[in-house]
Order: structure tokens, then C-alpha cells, then sequence
């Protein structure tokens, strides 16, 4: 290429990779039981909406005193989990639900150590005036129960003590071993109930694992639930695995890797471990995304002294269609929710920033005219933002309107990139690199910019991609 970016780490170790000697042959997958599924969905009642009164925004919602209690069992019996028996599998569904509802910033749950256990008649039967003396404002119950087959069965109640009622409640069996779901379903329940919002808590989190030393990292596909457990790898290290993104019907994950040192494009399949070419260009190649239909994937790629975006059929196969057509450098593509346009960056104008087409290509059109430096753009799934990285001297995490406007700073650090929405569009996950050592972690923040915390994982990661919720 002729000329190239001041680019973040990530869009960096793309070109780095391209440039370098060749890499082994393609990863193999690590072999590994898929994640269980659920054998029944549970259904889902009460009243609809979010609750009306004095929860009326995020200040409010944080004053709530929300008391969550060990879950009860009818008997106490071992099950086939980490956890132990359904005993102690009652506190760990407990302490995963007040984990959920304390980490993700709206709320300041108490419990369940330190308060009265119910027993299972109790679970539905709360002592409303027991619970206002502790001043508690709402109440979180509920009930685990091992089955013969080796299911567990899961209960989720969530009363309102001043209104002396139930507010809703909901019910799921899941194999012992995937008790956490039940958990995260639990705290998805109630998050919707209280605030309005989508829930976000049962879904996956893809990344790039890094070990190794600075400048010779190995780097895999990996998984983990949205709170940093059950990791698992996906590829063996064996090759470079960069960029991962969900397929949008959870099934799959796209990725970038590597042949004898040529950029590939392979979709993995969770379900079977097994993957699919969809594209060896030839060429330097980045970013691999999808259509939200699943029908198409975007990807950049480098000729000829330019680096144009173009879009082939997920199924692989066929001719790329190139979408730009120069000058200089585009990178990126995330499409709209809806599919009728795409956000990428480029420099034409100059410097590197954000622009919007057609899904066609048509009606190119800068829109970050801020200052400074913008990459890596990704559309909200809820289609009001688009989050990005902004480069003025530090890199830091930003959202803007879809037309350019109302810009905000989210994160405040020396390196923060690579954005990636939660599936309610409420939350955003980035990658921050430490100076000097140039480790890598996982933080999230919320659209405040007031709650940021750090995701745990067993090694350091870059580029996390947000799965939708699950089935």
C-alpha cells in the first residue's frame, strides 16, 4: 500500500500481520463438547412494561433496594455441576443474579449473605412486612430442583414489597451443567421488568486470547459468557485468529486467519466445532462482519495501492462485489440494524474518519467532523449510535449520533478501541492495552460513561465481539 493509518492497536496488528513472514498452516480447532443447549424455554409472566412510579431513570433505578435470597430447595441432593448439590446450587444462582444486576451499573442489589433464607413454601409466599422493616423496595426469590434425568429446573420471582405484590416471574429446566443460564435468564428477568430495557445477560462474548511476549503474541478464538465464565478456546494458537463477530443467529462465529501466511475468512460453527472457507483473497484483508440478514459478509481488502471495501455471500464462493472504490484506505463495515447502510472509515478526505453508504455502495458521505481522528465505527443494534474509536492524542471509546452529531467521550484511558454493543444496545465492550507491557484486557462500559469495570479472562484479549442473547 501506499500509504496507510496512525491506526489503533487493532487495525495496527492487522497490518503488521499481513506484512510478516508466513504463519502456519490453518488453525485447527480445539475439540471440545458444544455448550448445552436448553431442553424447554421457560415462559414468562406478569405485567408487561417497566415499572412505573418512581423508577423513572438511572439515578432512581440505582436508589432501589433490591434484596436477593439464597434459592430454596424441596431436597437437598448432589447434582452434576461445579457448584455441588442443589443446596449450594440455590446461593451460586443467587450470587451470579446479584452480580449481573450490581456489575451492569443500575442497580445495588444486597444479598444473598446476610439474609433469611426462605423456605420453598416462602418462595411464593414473601413476608412483605418483614422485608420493608429491612428496607428493601423489591424482592428477588426463587427455587432449584434437581430432576431424575439430570435437569435442573429453575424459579425466578420478583416481588414489589410497598406494593405487597408480584411483579413477574419466570421458569426454565437446563441441563446441571448449564445451571448459569438459569441464573442469567433470571437476571435478564428482572433487569427488563425494572428498567424497560432489552435483557443482555445470557449471551456470549467471542475474543482474541493473547499470550506469548510483546512482540511474538500468540493469538486464539475464544468464548466466554458475558460475565468472563465458562471460557473456552476455540483454536489452538497454532495461527493468527483476529477480528471475531456472531453470526446473527448466535450460530457462528467469522474470524480472520491465516494459510501459509494468506488471509483467510472462516466461519466457525458452535454447534459442530467445524469450519467453513469463505474467502482466501490473495490480499491483505481485514475486518470480516456480517449482514444482519446472515446472507453477506463485508470485509476490506488491499490492491493496487489502495484498500477498498468489498461484500461476498456468506455461503462462500462467488465474485466479490467491491463496494468503494478509492481513494487512499477503507476499512471496517458495520451495517445498520436494518441492513440498508454501512458505516466504515476511511481517509479520503485526508485523515483517517467515519463514513456512511448505501448497503449498495451508493451515497458515500463523511460524518465525524470533530477533531481528531475516527476508527473502527459499529452501528448500535438499536440503530440510534454508532460507537467508535476517537483518536486525539489517547485513544478513547465515543458514540455519535448516526449523522455525526452529539459525539461523547465514554472512556478517559491511554488506549482504548474496537467497540462492540451488547444486544440491548446498552452497554458497550472494547479492548484498553496497558502502556509498556502492552497487555491487553476486556472492559465494558454503559452509555454514561460512569460504569466501567473489567471483564476477568484466564489470559490477555483484544477485539471482544457481543453474541446475541440466547435462545
Amino acid at each position: 500500500m501506499t500509504k496507510c493509518f496512525t491506526t489503533p492497536r487493532f487495525t495496527l496488528a492487522l497490518m503488521l500481520a499481513l506484512a510478516g513472514a508466513p504463519l502456519a498452516a490453518q488453525d485447527a480447532p480445539v475439540t471440545g463438547t458444544p455448550a448445552p443447549q436448553p431442553t424447554a424455554q421457560g415462559a414468562v409472566e406478569g405485567d408487561d412494561g417497566g415499572l412505573t412510579g418512581s423508577v423513572s431513570d438511572e439515578n432512581e433505578w440505582q436508589d432501589l433496594g433490591i434484596a436477593i435470597t439464597t434459592f430454596a430447595t424441596d431436597r437437598d441432593v448432589p447434582t452434576q455441576t461445579n457448584a455441588g448439590s442443589t443446596a449450594q446450587l440455590g446461593q451460586a444462582i443467587s450470587q451470579v443474579i446479584a452480580s449481573d444486576l450490581k456489575n451492569n451499573g443500575l442497580f445495588k442489589p444486597t444479598g444473598p449473605a446476610g439474609l433469611p433464607q426462605p423456605t420453598l413454601p416462602q418462595v411464593q409466599m414473601p413476608d412483605y412486612a418483614s422485608w420493608s422493616g429491612r428496607g428493601a423496595d423489591m424482592l428477588v426469590q426463587g427455587y432449584v430442583k434437581a430432576g431424575a434425568d439430570g435437569q435442573l429446573t429453575v424459579g425466578c420471582y420478583l416481588y414489589d414489597i410497598s406494593l405487597t405484590r408480584q411483579l413477574i416471574k419466570g421458569g426454565w429446566q437446563f441441563a446441571a451443567s448449564d445451571w448459569r443460564r438459569a441464573a442469567h435468564k433470571c437476571s435478564d428477568l428482572i433487569y427488563s421488568r425494572l428498567s424497560g430495557e432489552s435483557p443482555f445477560f445470557d449471551s456470549k462474548i467471542a475474543y482474541i486470547a493473547e499470550t506469548g511476549p510483546k512482540g511474538r503474541r500468540m493469538k486464539r478464538l475464544a468464548i466466554m459468557d458475558s460475565d468472563g465464565a465458562n471460557h473456552r478456546y476455540l483454536t489452538s494458537g497454532q495461527a493468527m485468529a483476529l477480528t471475531p463477530r456472531y453470526s446473527p443467529d448466535y450460530s457462528k462465529i467469522l474470524y480472520l486467519s491465516y494459510l501459509n501466511g494468506q488471509p483467510s475468512i472462516y466461519s466457525y460453527d458452535l454447534a459442530t466445532d467445524r469450519q467453513t472457507l469463505i474467502a482466501r483473497t490473495g490480499n491483505p484483508t481485514l475486518a470480516p462482519r456480517w449482514s444482519p440478514d446472515g446472507k453477506w459478509v463485508l470485509y476490506s481488502m488491499a490492491r493496487g495501492g489502495t484498500t477498498d471495501i468489498y461484500r461476498i455471500s456468506a455461503a462462500g464462493g462467488g465474485t466479490p462485489q467491491k463496494l468503494t472504490n478509492g481513494p487512499g484506505i477503507n476499512i471496517g463495515g458495520s451495517y445498520s440494524p436494518d441492513g440498508s447502510k454501512i458505516v466504515y472509515e476511511s481517509d479520503q478526505s485526508g485523515s483517517q474518519q467515519v463514513y456512511v453508504m448505501n448497503a449498495d455502495g451508493t451515497g458515500q458521505r463523511r460524518i465525524s467532523f470533530f477533531g481528531g481522528r475516527a476508527a473502527t465505527p459499529e452501528w448500535s443494534p438499536r440503530g440510534d449510535q454508532i460507537a467508535f474509536t476517537h483518536i486525539a492524542g489517547d485513544l478513547r471509546v465515543a458514540v455519535m449520533n448516526p449523522n455525526g452529531g452529539g459525539m461523547r467521550h465514554l472512556t478517559n484511558s491511554w488506549q482504548d478501541e474496537a467497540p462492540t454493543w451488547s444486544p440491548n444496545g446498552r452497554i458497550i465492550q472494547f479492548f484498553r492495552t496497558a502502556k509498556g507491557s502492552g497487555q491487553a484486557s476486556i472492559w465494558q462500559v454503559d452509555l454514561t460513561g460512569r460504569n466501567e469495570r473489567r471483564l476477568p479472562t484466564p489470559v490477555g484479549a483484544s477485539d471482544p465481539a457481543w453474541g446475541p442473547i440466547r435462545p
